[in-house]
């Protein structure tokens, strides 16, 4: 592979998943990191490409589909009624580990009566509590991606593999009776973290979620313990989920309240 098809396969690859860390790329071109690391710095002499702690990421992304904001609009019905249950399955005075998806978010608005200790990299998570006097958060360390308001590369996942809590509240692109996947691969080391640092595991999907594959895996179903969802998810998958032995808490949507 010439240099300059490696700089486009590096190029297109951050087209998809938008981040991507030093060795991660090495691996996609099958190239070392020092390598990479020069490629990457042509490729931002170029202005399509923006270093970062560890990494690259695209500067111009295909659409807003993994901006927070963008994506806080969809099922918002069912990401409320999600939170809102979720939220009643956390036990008072917990350590609770909140990743950065949307509907993780909506689970936090309704903790805050339970006095919990939040550990997250989440932007909009630990906004939420600024002015709060009975919540304490914890951040993790990490590169601020304004795009998904998150803490992410090494630093991010450094510090979930050195905490433990009562329980980890988690997000991902899709799943499948395979297991789950997520949007961006940037993600996946830091969630694996959490799950690992956490003493139960529960994962929040709308029904959109279901039968769906994401680009990246995140793993397997055996490390979830409970899964929140709302009406609308498939019947089949939701079964073959409790056969695992999987928690499946079904959320309705509050009277009045039209799917989203």
């Amino acid at each position: 592979m010439t240099p300059e098809e490696r700089q486009q396969r590096i190029e297109t690859y951050l087209q998809k998943v938008e981040f991507a860390s030093l060795e991660e790329l090495a691996k996609e071109v099958d190239a070392s990191v020092s390598t990479v690391r020069r490629d990457v710095t042509l490729l931002e002499a170029n202005g399509n490409v923006r270093r970062t702690h560890g990494g690259a990421r695209i500067v111009t992304p295909r659409s807003d589909e993994y901006v927070f904001n963008a994506r806080d609009t969809h099922q918002l019905s069912e990401k409320e009624a999600i939170g809102r249950v979720c939220a009643e399955l956390i036990p008072p005075q917990q350590s609770v580990i909140i990743d950065a998806g949307t509907t993780c978010y909506h689970v936090a608005r309704y903790l805050e009566p339970k006095k919990p200790q939040i550990i997250t990299n989440s932007l909009p998570v630990a906004t939420l509590y600024t002015s709060s006097s009975l919540v304490e958060v914890v951040m993790s360390g990490g590169v601020i991606y304004p795009r998904l308001g998150v803490l992410v590369g090494p630093l991010a996942v450094e510090s979930f593999s050195k905490m433990n809590a009562d329980v980890a509240i988690m997000s991902a692109g899709g799943i499948t009776a395979d297991g789950l996947t997520n949007s961006h691969g940037l993600l996946i080391e830091i969630q694996q973290a959490m799950m690992r640092a956490a003493q139960r595991v529960i994962f929040c999907l709308d029904h959109t979620k279901f039968g769906r594959k994401s680009i990246s895996v995140l793993g397997g179903l055996e490390g979830v313990h409970a899964i929140v969802t709302d009406e609308q998810a498939p019947a089949e998958l939701v079964q073959l989920l409790r056969g695992r032995g999987i928690e499946v808490v079904v959320a309705k949507l509050a009277n009045g309240e039209a799917p989203g």
